[in-house]
């Protein structure tokens, strides 16, 4: 990622937290305030993603999946090969592993 274009996406992140519209000359004024240099054609891009974008959406599924993943294909030829490629594969039961407590080895923390 550019200097360019971390400056624009916290200057729309401030716009944003302030409830200012985001539009092209508001993100260079803050890069200018701020004293950055970028490319031209960033703070406009910036700008058009805000147009289609809700920024408080992006900023809270941050952390969400996109879409699901391909489907299962099966190879040609197999006779129960669609059957078998559409059933998922059983899951493995892990092992919990139980941590002991200090009093069952016999010493705790502030023994002396």
């Amino acid at each position: 990622m550019s200097i360019g274009e971390l400056a624009c996406t916290y200057a729309c992140l401030i716009l944003t937290d302030e409830g200012i519209p985001i539009t092209a000359e508001k993100i260079a004024t803050l890069l200018k305030a701020a004293n950055v240099e970028c490319e031209s054609y960033w703070p406009g891009l910036f700008a058009k993603l805000a147009e289609k974008k809700n920024i408080n959406d992006l900023i809270m599924n941050v952390g969400a999946g996109g879409g699901g993943g391909a489907p299962a294909v099966a190879a040609p030829g197999g006779g129960g090969g669609a059957a078998a490629a559409a059933a998922p594969p059983p899951e493995e039961k892990k092992e919990e592993i139980e941590e002991e407590s200090d009093d069952e080895l016999g010493f705790g923390l502030f023994d002396s």
